[in-house]
């Protein structure tokens, strides 16, 4: 069995939240279990309106190249199991709430992403 992967995203950028989310899907369609742990103002990669995010790219440009859009990714990363978190700080500091978010995202602090990696590598993106 392959070990789960750990990602977590620090900022706004888009550009970022897109390639963790193809990351995440990656090891998802491999089997790996995935934690995505967004804090700061990553949270808004989030949000069911993530145009806050900085350099945003539009979905229908993306696709129009053959590229998953960054909905999509997020769709699949949600529907393929991975375990999302927002962190309860980081909506603060981006004056959001947890109804902003995409539904299945938990609401949760650094500790807990940390305990539930334990042992096992961070990938900070």
């Amino acid at each position: 069995m392959s070990r789960p992967m750990f990602l977590t995203l620090a900022d706004d950028s888009w550009q970022r939240a897109h390639y963790a989310m193809i990351v995440a899907a990656g090891a998802l369609s491999l089997g790996r279990h995935v934690t995505l742990f967004a804090g700061g103002r990553s949270v808004l990669a989030l949000t069911t309106d993530c145009s806050g995010l900085q350099g945003t790219i539009a979905d229908n440009v993306l696709e129009a190249k053959g590229i998953a859009g960054f909905g999509e990714l997020r769709e699949a990363v949600l529907g393929f199991g991975a375990t999302v978190m927002a962190c309860e700080t980081g909506l603060i500091m981006a004056g959001l709430t947890a109804k902003d978010l995409l539904a299945g995202v938990e609401v949760r602090g650094i500790v807990s992403f940390l305990e539930l990696a334990g042992d096992n590598p961070l990938l900070a993106l």
